[in-house]
């Protein structure tokens, strides 16, 4: 039988070894033409997740767990060093050292997921394999708040003559802010608020939220990947805040097979 620690750890990699890679490519897409050591250190971690993927291909399911530890240990350095470097570039920005196209919110927002990446890593290796009551709400918090800010770049960089889809993305901005609001009262309720009953509720509401802004997203993608609406948004920046829903969705079913299994 597959050893979890090793089927876990593999699964965050080939996800969020993608991810950095990407958001290494959407920030050198948004720097300006005299920005190059900007991008040259963009390029740079685009390279080494590169190499972190090759690696991946080389493990199994039946990899020796003291192997994937070690693993591990590499790929959290790398995330925690594209994290100092998204830090790095919203300190520029913030303060009007540099001026692009990438939105302060954007470079925050890529910073936050790069640190959430790093800390699953840490979490592996310390043994914690299995979803714990709190980090159900922490988990829904962070990613409502992905959630979020999706639907705000999305109505931002949507041309402003797609009058629908922008109304669309800011009713999903909305919407979601306000289950942000609710998980972070749940949170401060803690630990009274983790009982199965709140927590079925909770995920069952995030999810139909999540669903619709899913399937939002994929109309969007093709949408923007056939070329029918105007927009300033790469298909694969469509692709990837798809993927990132898909996750959340993953991330609820475990939780809930977790509360049925612990009911």
């Amino acid at each position: 039988m597959a050893n979890l620690f090793v089927v876990r750890s593999l699964d965050e990699i080939k996800f969020w070894s993608r991810i950095m890679k990407e958001h290494s490519l959407f920030l050198t897409l948004g720097f300006t033409y005299e920005q190059k050591q900007l991008i040259e250190e963009a390029q740079q971690f685009i390279e080494e997740f590169e190499r972190i993927e090759e690696q991946l291909s080389k493990f199994t399911v039946n990899s020796d767990p003291e192997q994937i530890e070690a693993f591990n240990n590499k790929v959290y350095q790398a995330a925690a060093s594209i994290w100092a470097y998204k830090r790095k570039v919203l300190g520029l920005t913030l303060n009007c050292q540099i001026r692009s196209n990438n939105f302060p919110l954007l470079i925050d927002h890529i910073s936050r997921e790069a640190a959430y990446f790093a800390n699953r890593l840490e979490e592996l290796n310390e043994g914690t394999l299995t979803p714990l009551p709190e980090a159900i709400i922490e988990e829904n918090v962070f990613f409502l708040k992905i959630m979020a800010d999706h639907a705000k770049f999305i109505g931002h960089l949507l041309d402003p003559s797609e009058r629908k889809l922008v109304d669309q993305a800011k009713e999903f901005s909305h919407d979601f802010d306000q289950l942000v609001f609710q998980a972070i009262d749940l949170d401060s309720m803690r630990p009274q608020s983790e009982t199965s009953p709140l927590l079925d509720q909770f995920l069952d509401q995030n999810r139909i939220s999540v669903v619709s802004l899913r399937d939002f997203k994929k109309t969007a993608r093709d949408l923007i990947e056939a070329c029918r609406i105007k927009s300033n948004i790469h298909p694969l920046l469509a692709d990837h805040t798809f993927r990132e829903a898909e996750r959340f969705i993953e991330i609820i079913d475990r939780f809930e097979t977790y509360l049925e299994n612990n009911n």
